[in-house]
């Protein structure tokens, strides 16, 4: 009798989880990395969030809470919804998780049977076709344009949807390419997804306050208010208050779903960290005054980084309208050899040889789901960002 189950050989490990794990090896064994691969703002914690945590520690906040978590950050959760996207919630409609890749597996798990079908965009982020297929359900993929900034239309998603169709998950600003979608954008896929009753929505909304230009976030249920019912609307704090390692998500849905996710985390981590929790706490009730100068330096970072690879001959970087990420195209270079001797026939020997030949880490766009691309996080500073570019420029002009 083997010892792994089926299931595992359906999923595979994360790939920007690899490349950030390869990257600090390189490093450790004196290898000079720029590591562009992980998703994490490069800001320390906020002092006022951090305080509320060591208050947390000092008053004793440190036992076991409810399954999926405090009333508390469950109230203040309801308070974020209903002040930046008119939502309204009851605590009984919330759950708080260990991290947002957490409630959207939660809800997977407790939804999914063989042969459900999730609609999921490509370029998508690397976990959420695995999480499907752990789930035992079909993830159904529609590639976006890159004449469209890599958004999908409504004639896309109303051709995708079948009876089968469990879940629609949605996510702008988008991992991996920063595209957002504009209400009216919005609006013309919620207008497929209401002759669709069937179809229950998924949102992946973690990148909200990072938006550039004038681009206005908006969230499905927001939009279309029809779809509220069937509408899971997931966040957290890990991008926006550069809290990644607090490992707090959350989700406002109807209460049957809910319960449902609560009863699947009691069995697996049970409640998140205490502590990180009144850190959460803090953060969506605290000042937040910081968002908007966070968020212009990011901007400025995408400026820069988008700028430099635009000038590159064979590559093409649209302009993303939110998140840390852009996601250019490298299909002028394929067929070319780089100085170290690979053939650049596809988008991970382009990321491969670049690691191994410049010392600087981006994750394949395979791994997303469309190519030839590759992704770039820009949540760095603007010093190894300038590097960056400067020896990716040096690479492709090697090319022959």
């Amino acid at each position: 009798m083997p010892l792994l189950s089926d299931t595992l050989a359906r999923v595979k490990p994360s790939p920007t989880v690899a490349v950030t794990q390869l990257a600090a090896e390189l490093k450790a064994a004196g290898k000079d990395v720029i590591g562009l691969g992980a998703g994490e703002p490069d800001f320390d914690t906020p002092e006022n969030i951090k305080a509320a945590a060591i208050a947390a520690i000092h008053a004793g906040k440190t036992k076991y809470t409810a399954p999926d978590g405090i009333i508390e950050l469950k109230q203040a959760i309801c308070a974020k919804f209903a002040r930046e996207n008119g939502l309204t919630y009851q605590p009984a409609q919330i759950t708080i998780s260990t991290g947002g890749k957490q409630v959207l597996y939660n809800a997977f798990m407790a939804t999914l049977n063989p042969g459900d079908e999730v609609i999921i965009p490509a370029p998508y982020w690397v976990s959420y076709p695995d999480m499907v297929l752990l789930g035992q359900g079909t993830p159904v993929f529609i590639e976006g344009s890159p004449e469209l900034g890599y958004k999908i239309t409504p004639e896309q998603l109303d051709a995708a949807i079948t009876p089968k169709t469990k879940w629609f998950l949605f996510n702008s600003p988008s991992n991996p390419t920063g595209a957002g979608y504009t209400r009216d954008e919005l609006k013309a896929l919620t207008d497929v997804l209401m002759r669709h009753p069937h179809v229950w929505v998924m949102t992946d909304d973690m990148y909200e306050h990072l938006a550039y230009d004038g681009f206005e976030f908006c969230t499905p249920a927001q939009v279309e208010p029809g779809l509220y019912e069937r509408t899971l609307t997931c966040n957290g704090v890990s991008k926006a208050y550069a809290m990644t390692g607090w490992r707090i998500g959350y989700a406002g849905g109807p209460k049957v779903l809910i319960d449902a996710m609560r009863k699947i985390q009691s069995q697996s981590t049970n409640n998140p960290c205490s502590i990180s929790q009144w850190a959460a706490v803090e953060a969506l009730n605290g000042p937040q005054d910081f968002l908007a100068p966070n968020a212009e330096m990011f901007k400025r970072r995408r400026d820069l980084v988008v700028s430099a690879l635009d000038a590159i001959e064979g590559i093409d970087c649209p302009v993303p309208e939110g998140a840390f990420y852009v996601y250019p195209s490298i299909a002028g270079l394929l067929g070319r050899t780089s100085a170290g001797g690979t053939l650049i026939d596809t988008d991970e020997a382009f990321a491969k040889a670049l690691l191994e030949e410049t010392g600087v880490a981006v994750v394949f766009g395979a791994a997303f789901g469309l190519s030839p691309n590759f992704r770039i996080s820009y949540a760095t500073s603007d010093a190894a960002l300038t590097e960056a570019c400067k020896r990716i420029t040096a690479f492709c002009a090697g090319l022959t």
